[in-house]
């Protein structure tokens, strides 16, 4: 399909968020940057490189039981070799082993600083670090599993988290939770309505409908399998009328036998997002 359409979503909110981050990152020892699995080139917001450029870098692959496994073992390849510590998670699975995974990296990221500490008499000084990512990818339940606690607010739509809340990770981290943020202006379209997919930009900036047609798109491009098998439909290349084949299957009609295509693609969005049509990436790394 062509003409994408342009979805742009930068609250006013986010132009404080942005100053606060710029405001506090003096005092922060480590930035841990969220992504989301299924996008992560994507959900990559350019701002963060700029204001971490100084500082200690981790990547963590979000929402990983979503994605597709064999293009996350990819993903997280890409970014090592770049230079990152990366790490794919699930953060609801409270599994620890991830999580050591990641504490144990952070410490040895600062090793040489908490051992100039010891030096000067600061034994039981905490890692700072600051967590960071766009909204809806998972921040306040990444730091409720650090934490082992909810003490960060939790719902699956972006723009919970308002203000800056530091929390502890037993006596060696501080975290500092920070709400999502995006960046002003997505050049490429095809990297808002990727993020448009995942919930990172509000549903009330864009057409549902047309939105989903990409989607579908996007899913004969990567897998037709992936609508075969959730929807029971023969795939074709007409995606409009691929979208009501899908809701004549769900029954989804309205008077006069018309599929109703609003909830036809709002069921088609959030089954996705909720990964009830497999374990789907959007994108593979650059070779």
């Amino acid at each position: 399909m062509e003409n994408l359409p342009t979805i742009q979503w930068y609250p006013g909110h986010m132009t404080k968020t942005k100053r606060m981050l710029a405001a506090n990152i003096g005092i922060i020892d480590v930035v841990i940057e969220l992504l989301d699995a299924r996008v992560p080139l994507a959900s990559r917001n350019p701002d963060i490189d700029t204001l971490a450029r100084d500082k200690k870098r981790v990547l963590v692959l979000n929402k990983a039981d979503l994605a597709n496994e064999k293009s996350t073992a990819l993903w997280t390849e890409f970014f090592r070799e770049q230079g990152f510590f990366a790490l794919p998670l699930n953060s609801a699975d409270n599994k620890k082993n991830d999580t050591n995974k990641l504490t144990a990296a952070l410490k040895n990221m600062m090793r040489d600083k908490v051992a100039l500490q010891k030096k000067r008499g600061r034994i039981n000084a905490p890692i700072r670090a600051m967590v960071v990512g766009i909204p809806n990818v998972g921040k306040s339940t990444f730091i409720n599993r650090l934490t082992g606690r909810a003490g960060a607010a939790v719902a699956d739509k972006p723009g919970v988290t308002r203000g800056r809340q530091w929390l502890k990770v037993g006596g060696e981290f501080d975290l500092m939770d920070t709400p999502g943020v995006l960046w002003p202006k997505f050049d490429d379209p095809l990297v808002g309505l990727k993020l448009a997919c995942t919930g990172a930009v509000s549903d009330n900036v864009f057409d549902k409908i047309t939105l989903v047609m990409h989607l579908l798109n996007i899913f004969i491009e990567l897998d037709a399998a992936i609508i075969q098998k959730r929807y029971k439909v023969e795939v074709c290349s007409d995606i409009p009328a691929l979208l009501e084949k899908i809701g004549a299957a769900r029954g989804f009609k309205m008077k006069g036998n018309v599929i109703d295509l609003e909830r036809t693609a709002i069921t088609v969005l959030d089954e996705f997002r909720g990964g009830k049509l497999g374990r789907v990436s959007l994108e593979i790394p650059p070779v």
